[in-house]
């Protein structure tokens, strides 16, 4: 088999692959587009003001557990930071660039 032919087969095969998985591809290319307006939206909440999960959860109608999930990785990825503390729980804020 030459070159140019197992190119063609292997591009054959890709485009057989992305016919049996569109649904799935579909699936998670929608909630890429939902995570990251999540994301933009709690970072846009604690850009001026420092709140808490609670806060921002109310504030967003989300679960406090989720957005614990988005602030670990905003956090990781060094886009907030921690503020204090008000009571029992962490103020975030947005990181100065």
């Amino acid at each position: 088999m030459s070159e140019r032919d197992a190119a063609k087969q292997k591009a054959q095969e890709l485009k057989e692959l992305r016919a049996v998985h569109q649904s799935t591809v579909t699936q998670t290319q929608a909630l890429l587009k939902e995570q990251g307006k999540i994301e933009r939206e709690i970072i846009k909440l604690i850009k001026e003001e420092s709140k808490t999960i609670p806060d921002i959860a109310a504030s967003l109608d989300i679960p406090t557990h989720r957005v614990l999930w988005f602030l670990t990785a905003l956090k990781k990825y060094d886009q907030v930071r921690e503020d204090g503390m008000d009571g029992e729980y962490v103020l975030y804020k947005r990181r100065e660039e």
